[in-house]
């Protein structure tokens, strides 16, 4: 085994993770505001909506990120209209393809995580806050939104790590992130295994820190069940002792 050879592989692609993490912080965030016009529009009771939004999560849930990429970075460039439009600069760029194409994508997916942690917040807690007067966005913000937010963020956490994962498609469109390194590299030293197998060994590391992160601030947001936790371990204490 050729631990210099893996050492070289990493020094050389190190420089790709922060355009991978970039990829994934922005698509995340920008489809968490997606996912959330979404879920609510399902909510909303109004029909066109709840179709359009039913629409949106089959098609982009129903084909492959990868064929979602290539109709974005290749695709659209096909309508001239869209190549003499504002908006030209900002799609000839394949680091903006790649990030609307996984916004896109996630926003499908994430939008039925919190559509499941709206449908879960405990239909008693919304009566009482509507008989202390609260009105409605007061009661989105300080009792919906808050609730669903813990419920869904077990599921949430999930797709942030899928996404990180799913940023290495973003080499097919020639960007230089981590496995567009780890290709530039294997296309050098015909070292196929190597190579892959530091690459994989980033996206691990990245991937622990994150999953890290979401416990924490599940922890954070579940002070109720900590307060559970406590009279039971000190009960243990107490039998211990006796």
């Amino acid at each position: 085994m050729d631990f210099g050879f893996f050492a070289e592989a990493f020094w050389r692609l190190l420089p790709g993770v922060p355009m991978t993490l970039q990829l994934a912080f922005l698509s995340c965030a920008f489809g968490a505001v997606l996912a959330l016009i979404l879920a609510s529009m399902r909510l909303s009771g109004v029909l066109p909506l709840d179709l359009f939004a039913r629409a949106y999560v089959f098609v982009f849930r129903g084909t492959p990120l990868l064929v979602q990429i290539f109709l974005i970075y290749y695709g659209l460039s096909q309508f001239p209209a869209l190549r003499q439009s504002f908006l030209w600069p900002i799609l000839r760029e394949p680091f903006a393809c790649a990030v609307i194409a996984l916004t896109l994508n996630t926003g499908a997916y994430a939008s039925e995580i919190i559509r499941g942690g709206l449908l879960g917040v405990p239909h008693g807690q919304i009566e009482a806050a509507r008989a202390c007067g609260m009105s409605r966005f007061l009661l989105f913000r300080r009792i919906v939104l808050p609730l669903a937010i813990r419920q869904a963020l077990p599921a949430y956490g999930t797709e942030i790590i899928l996404m990180v994962k799913a940023t290495s498609l973003a080499s097919i469109i020639t960007l230089m992130e981590l496995t567009g390194l780890a290709a530039k590299m294997i296309s050098d030293t015909y070292r196929v295994i190597e190579v892959f197998v530091v690459a994989g060994a980033i996206y691990l590391a990245i991937n622990f820190v994150l999953t890290r992160i979401v416990l924490m601030l599940e922890h954070w947001l579940t002070p109720h069940l900590r307060a559970r936790k406590e009279p039971a371990i000190l009960v243990g204490q107490i039998g211990d002792q006796a």
